[in-house]
């Protein structure tokens, strides 16, 4: 068993599929209209077969005080391993990026944590 896809709650698909490509440089993987949405999936370009994030809006009536809550007591949403949280953060920084928390080291981790414009944070995180 593995994971094949998993998702974010986003509240503008648009929006989320340029962040997440044209800034955190995932690539887009499918793209199937939905109706007024779509099923709408990136992948790292490391691994282009492997785990798919779905971006997937947020209209459930649950779904915005669920992320409410989550970013209210800065909680991510979604975790992504890079080879050096300091390094992307000082990318993403210069990309113009937010974040809530700067890269801190926790015992063998290294963690920093992310707005992703779209309603949630994300976290970075590498270990040594």
């Amino acid at each position: 068993m593995r994971i094949y896809v998993t998702g974010v709650f986003v509240d503008d698909q648009d929006k989320a599929l340029s962040f997440y490509t044209d800034v955190l440089g995932f690539v887009k993987k499918t793209e199937i209209p939905l109706g007024a949405a779509r099923w709408l999936t990136v992948v790292s370009p490391e691994d282009p077969d492997g785990t798919e994030l779905l971006l997937e809006p947020d209209g459930h009536p649950a779904v915005n005080p669920y992320k409410t809550a989550l970013v209210r007591d800065g909680i991510p949403a979604a975790s992504f391993a890079v080879d050096d949280v300091r390094a992307e953060y000082d990318r993403l920084r210069g990309l113009g990026v937010r974040f809530t928390q700067e890269p801190m080291a926790m015992g063998p981790v290294t963690t920093a944590v992310l707005d992703d414009t779209c309603g949630n944070l994300i976290q970075l995180m590498h270990t040594d």
